[in-house]
């Protein structure tokens, strides 16, 4: 695939892709123009990654982690770093569901003034 082909499939950038080399996510060939052409799974890890940065990991981080995706192996230090982000991403979760929890009330009120919710800073 074509580097057009691989970040329209995936949802990014052509930039993107280019990023993504160079901290050596993820690689191509080059034809003898120049041209980079991907395999067929490059979509699905350009995706992998971007969820594994969505979940708030680092460029190191990943980079640390493909190679156990890329072998279906890992070491007690890596499923230590996975654990560790597992219960970050966790805090995360939790400290939203409160936030909502907090802007429904705030909606409540508005909608329905007088209903005795005050917010305490």
């Amino acid at each position: 695939m074509r580097i057009g082909e691989v970040a329209a499939g995936a949802g990014v950038s052509v930039r993107v892709l280019r990023y993504y080399e160079e901290q050596g996510l993820l690689s191509a060939q080059r034809s003898p123009s120049g041209q980079r052409h991907y395999g067929e799974t490059a979509v699905d890890r350009v995706k992998l990654i971007q969820q594994l940065y969505a979940a708030g990991l680092s460029s190191k981080a990943v980079a640390q982690l493909l190679p156990c995706v890329d072998t279906k192996t890992s070491t007690p230090e890596v499923r230590g770093r996975l654990r560790h982000e597992r219960e970050r991403i966790d805090r995360q979760i939790q400290e939203l569901l409160a936030a909502r929890a907090e802007l429904d009330k705030v909606i409540h009120t508005a909608e329905n003034p007088g209903s005795g919710y005050t917010y305490v800073a």
